[in-house]
Formats: structure tokens, C-alpha cells, sequence
């Protein structure tokens, strides 16, 4: 299938309403401007156990979730809180965090993470597994050059790449031969008046982020429930 391209522009009128997503990361600072409030949350912890502690301490899943929230500003955003005082997790936290994000009624979980060890591969197939039962999608960390991102490397988990040419407001959808779906987005965050891009956070973790939000506005109002079913949503609404 050839590729096609969703922008915020080509959906005036919508904000995300309606629409859940979980954001699993480092917390997030729900009172900063660019976020504007969460709908609740939950911390994991390393080696079991968990917190209403979702404060975050480390700015990344503030700005990711201000880049999801710039996107789709009515959308309710939960906080799934694994990195505390570094962006290190463990594998049992990731997966229990998915399993428990899955449970919460949401649209999406985003995780602007990933993994490269084998090791945790089958722990996250089954949480993945089970968030495909409960008919949430996961939006991740596609694999890059050598290096195979978990759990964006998983069948049915859409898949996101960076693309530094790409405005922050589109992004390209990919069909696989195995129909799994690869996105393009930028990498870049919502902007910070006064700080030049090139010193602001940027990367990978930004155009999962950038992916959420525009899939958050394709899929408001609608039953989307397995990516066939996203693919459909978005050929409807492509530019």
C-alpha cells in the first residue's frame, strides 16, 4: 500500500476529545502550561510495588506529553510513571505498566521508550498481547538501523520513525507487508518561547509523541479497536 500522509490541518474541528491515552515515561508535571492538567496516574517501581508518585523529575514525559497535548488538547492523559531519577527501567516495570495502562479504558499508550533486550521480549509480547485483547493500540519506538526497539518491534504495535525534514503537525503512514503500520514524524517537541531548537529536547521519544496526538485527533469519535482498524480511520482521513 502506498504511503499517505494525516496533518492536524486536514481535521479542523478536532481536538481529541473523548480520547485516552496513557503516557508511560518519566511522569508528568501536570500544572506546566503546555499540559494543562492529567486525568490521574500511577508510578511503577523497579523491582515491584507501585506510588500515586507521577511527578516528574526528569522533563521527558512532560514533554511528551505537552507534544501529544499541542496536538489534540482536549484529549484525558494518564500518567504511567517507570524512569524516576534517570530514563532507566526495568523490563518487569514496562510490562506491568502496559498491562495495567491497558486496563484503564484508554485509546493509546504511548511509549516514547524502548528496549533492546531480548530478554524482556517475551514479557512484553504478553503485555502487548493482552492490550491488543482489551483494543489498545500501542504507539512506539520503530526499530532503528541495528538496534530492535521492544516493544515497537512487536506485530501490531504501531511503529514510529523519525523524520527530521517532517512538519511537527503531519506524519507519513506505512503499510508493512505484514500489515503492521510504520509512521514518520518529526522528532521535534513543542516549542519553548526563547530556547532554539537545536537546545530543546528532541529525538525519537518526539515523533512517537507527535504520532500520538494526530492519531488521537483520526480516531476521535470513531471505534478503533485493532490497527485494521486504525488503517481504515486513517485512509479516511488522509490529506
Amino acid at each position: 500500500m502506498a504511503a499517505f500522509t494525516i496533518a492536524s490541518a486536514s481535521l479542523p474541528g478536532r481536538t481529541g476529545r473523548g480520547v485516552r491515552i496513557a503516557v508511560v515515561d518519566s511522569g508528568i508535571h501536570a500544572a506546566h502550561p503546555h499540559v494543562c492538567g492529567i486525568s490521574g496516574g500511577i508510578a511503577f517501581r523497579d523491582h515491584g510495588g507501585v506510588s500515586c508518585d507521577v511527578v516528574d523529575r526528569l522533563g521527558h514525559g512532560t514533554a511528551v506529553a505537552a507534544a501529544i497535548r499541542e496536538k489534540a488538547p482536549d484529549v484525558e492523559l494518564i500518567a504511567v510513571k517507570v524512569f524516576d531519577r534517570a530514563l532507566a527501567a526495568s523490563g518487569r516495570a514496562l510490562a506491568e505498566a502496559i498491562r495495567w495502562a491497558a486496563s484503564q479504558q484508554v485509546a493509546l499508550i504511548n511509549l516514547s521508550l524502548g528496549t533492546a533486550n531480548p530478554e524482556h521480549e517475551a514479557s512484553l509480547t504478553a503485555a502487548a498481547h493482552e492490550a491488543e485483547a482489551r483494543g489498545v493500540l500501542i504507539v512506539a519506538a520503530a526499530t532503528q538501523a541495528d538496534t530492535r526497539w521492544l516493544p515497537g518491534a512487536l506485530p501490531r504495535v504501531v511503529a514510529v520513525d523519525a523524520d527530521w525534514s517532517r512538519d511537527r503537525h503531519t506524519c507519513e503512514v506505512h503499510q508493512l507487508p505484514d500489515g503492521s503500520l510504520r509512521l514518520r514524524a518529526s522528532p521535534y517537541p513543542r516549542p519553548i518561547p526563547g530556547v532554539p531548537p537545536e537546545r530543546n529536547l528532541k529525538g525519537l521519544s518526539f515523533a512517537v509523541a507527535n504520532a500520538t496526538g494526530l492519531l488521537a485527533l483520526a480516531i476521535e469519535g470513531a471505534a478503533v479497536r485493532t490497527t485494521n482498524d486504525l488503517l481504515l480511520r486513517l485512509t479516511e482521513v488522509h490529506c
